[in-house]
């Protein structure tokens, strides 16, 4: 804008390296997640460091600085004249201005397809079990031993045994975490061109599996020192698949979105007006 004081400025607001820095911020924090922990926290210090920069730029009065320029040279900017039409909005048109999504599956599918998914994953996890430990108990022993106790220090012996706690455990949390992503699918799916349900049960499994490696050693020790990445990967794929084509078949619900814009806007156009005086 102009300046008050100085009709041969502007005001504009002063540079600042602070974006800068604070995306610099968030990608130590992204890549710790990946590498080591420390790392992440040297990005967490670098965004606040950044923001409460940032935020003193604006705050309590906004920075600016002075560009020169002269009335000579705002009386010789030339606004070129442009041949475009404009496309203006017409009442009844269909599917002018669409939000995504226009349709979703409902949350019901995402549920049938975590349980789905949670089914395939248990078939790889008993496979895991019966071919690396000779034991169908080990990998829902190993699961549980994040909440409990007796299992995290276990020896290899006592995670190839049947333990009630740990079945109940490791199962409850199979189950919720199952459902919980099940129901992020049928949330993300619609968002997604077509053919995404099976490119998400591949790829998203594989990022998934990537932040569990990084936060594993925290999370479960005794699951981070015997996990076979192989098979965890394996089971999370069939989880993926499974969930995604599930979700990926249900009958989606229409949004207004996918109505005209009409319909949408609730007016009555003339033919409808002719068509009840007619009936009437």
């Amino acid at each position: 804008m102009l300046n008050e004081h100085d009709s041969d400025s502007v005001l504009v607001p002063a540079r600042t390296a602070w974006p800068v820095i604070t995306a610099f911020g968030i990608t130590l924090i992204c890549s710790g997640l990946v590498t080591h922990f420390a790392v992440s926290i040297v990005g967490a210090v670098t965004l606040l460091c950044a923001a409460v920069g940032w935020w003193r730029d604006v705050l309590p009065e906004q920075k600016e600085e002075l560009v020169p320029v002269s009335a000579a040279e705002r009386r010789g900017i030339a606004v070129p004249n442009s041949s475009l039409a404009v496309d203006h909005l017409r009442i009844g048109v269909g599917r002018h201005r669409l939000r995504i999504p226009e349709d979703f599956h409902p949350y019901s599918a995402g549920l049938y397809g975590g349980l789905a998914g949670a089914v395939a994953m248990a078939v790889v996890a008993t496979l895991f079990g019966i071919v690396a430990q000779r034991s169908i108990w080990y990998p829902v022993n190993l699961l549980a031993a994040g909440i409990v106790p007796s299992l995290a220090d276990a020896p290899l012996s006592q995670l190839r045994e049947f333990s009630e706690s740990g079945l109940i455990a490791g199962s409850i949390i199979h189950l919720l975490m199952s459902l919980f992503v099940g129901v992020l699918y049928a949330i993300s799916l619609p968002m997604f061109p077509r053919g995404a349900k099976w490119r998400s049960g591949l790829v998203t499994p594989i990022l998934w599996s990537g932040l569990v490696a990084a936060t594993l050693s925290v999370i479960n020790p005794a699951l981070n020192a015997r996990i076979e990445w192989t098979w965890f990967v394996g089971s999370q794929i069939a989880f993926g698949v499974t969930a995604g084509w599930i979700v990926g078949r249900s009958e989606k619900i229409e949004t207004m979105q996918s109505w005209r814009l009409i319909d949408r806007a609730g007016i009555e156009s003339l033919d409808s007006d002719a068509e009840e005086k007619a009936d009437s």
